[in-house]
């Protein structure tokens, strides 16, 4: 039996993180990808190992990690160990770039990727929210919000601007429809 890897994208302060954690709460048989990322500890949202740019760049030339990217000026990677709980038969959800998902669909054919929206001021509401960009940093994010999914990557779409349990329960019928 192999899990699945359920990859979570869309633009900063659509809620990934908050979607994520419902449905891992929701599905208790879907784990959360802990993501290494070069930014400073403690800063909230997700559960993150926080590392230097150094000790990251040692971290990918011991290839340990299955997928990584550079956003926002930080660096992000996908712990290679995420191949061993999928041969486990763990279904793992991960907060990934829209950049990487061409390479994510080579490396894992049988994922899936939720596709998470919301309006612009939704967006800019949540950003402001978080408190932890400057108005500079908010006005890229948002900018960057318009980038669609890579052509012929295949995405399941929610809107994320109602209720976080309806957004679950919209995300859980997609990605476990019933089999009749």
């Amino acid at each position: 039996m192999t899990g699945r890897l359920i990859a979570v994208v869309g633009p900063s302060g659509v809620g990934k993180d908050s979607v994520m954690s419902a449905l891992a709460a929701r599905r208790p048989s879907i784990e959360l990808v802990r993501r290494v990322i070069t930014r400073d500890p403690g800063l909230g949202g997700e559960d993150y190992e926080p590392v230097t740019e150094d000790r990251f760049a040692e971290l990918l030339a011991a290839d340990a990690f299955c997928l990584h990217w550079a956003a926002h000026g930080l660096l992000y990677g996908i712990p290679a160990t995420v191949r061993d709980r999928l041969a486990e038969g763990t279904d793992l959800l991960v907060n990934l770039s829209r950049s990487v998902l061409p390479e994510m669909k080579r490396s894992f054919p049988t994922s899936a990727i939720l596709s998470l929206t919301a309006t612009p001021d939704t967006l800019a509401r949540r950003l402001q929210g978080r408190g932890r960009e400057t108005p500079e940093s908010i006005a890229k994010r948002l900018e960057r919000s318009a980038l669609g999914i890579p052509e012929g990557v295949p995405v399941i779409e929610i809107s994320n601007d109602g209720s976080l349990a309806e957004t679950v329960e919209d995300a859980l019928d997609a990605l476990y429809p019933v089999k009749v």
